[in-house]
């Protein structure tokens, strides 16, 4: 099956939560949206081959010059990019710059089951803010399941355009669907960190790669 990397799940149904808190690590983070949003700061500030200790490692970010999506996913590096409006490039690889990137190495994960009730980014939110209000934040989490129906995209902004607005950001974001695919989503959730890792209005941000996602 195709491995798919992108940017935002707007729905999904019959996926369990498959972390709600990290317990053996720190979150790290580098860069910052705001500054890629609003500064225009869109060259890389992590090279991703120069984390170390890429066993565990799990991250997600924007490739720099907002050109595809990066997800690390148990120690194994993913870049995609769009090739047309209907396709997509996905790599292995750690040779990749990102002008912000959250991080953390997750060894052990606290396994909970996703509500059925849970239809919407917003209400997942809210469900990670309820059940974690007395553990350590930011954290990393994971879903793993089968999804009925995603909107998700992938920032593919064209070569020399300047960025002074989230909505000049958005230039060339490419938007597909998925439907009835196994799939994992890397996320990570802060109520501290928004237009640093999440934007203005959540909590998380979540990037996704349908199975088999193992090479």
């Amino acid at each position: 099956m195709k491995r798919t990397i992108l940017g935002l799940i707007t729905a999904w149904m019959a996926i369990s939560l498959a972390a709600a808190q990290q317990n053996d690590s720190a979150v790290k983070v580098v860069g910052a949206m705001n500054n890629v949003m609003w500064k225009g700061q869109l060259y890389g500030t992590i090279a991703l081959d120069t984390i170390s200790g890429k066993q565990h490692l799990y991250g997600l970010g924007p490739v720099e010059y907002l050109s595809g999506e990066l997800l690390v996913m148990d120690g194994r590096a993913y870049k995609s990019t769009v090739l047309t409006d209907s396709s997509m490039k996905v790599e292995e690889t750690f040779e990749a710059k990102a002008p912000f990137f959250v991080y953390a190495h997750v060894e052990n994960w606290k396994e909970q089951i996703l509500p059925d009730s849970i239809r919407s980014i917003p209400q997942l939110e809210n469900f990670l803010d309820q059940i974690t209000r007395n553990s350590v934040r930011p954290f990393a989490f994971r879903l793993s399941g089968t999804i009925e129906d995603a909107s998700i995209h992938i920032v593919n902004l064209p070569k020399g355009a300047t960025v002074r607005s989230p909505l000049e950001a958005h230039q060339g974001l490419t938007s597909f669907r998925l439907s009835k695919r196994e799939a994992d989503i890397i996320g990570f959730f802060s109520t501290a960190h928004q237009a640093v890792f999440t934007h203005h209005d959540s909590f998380v941000h979540m990037h996704l790669i349908n199975s088999p996602w193992r090479i």
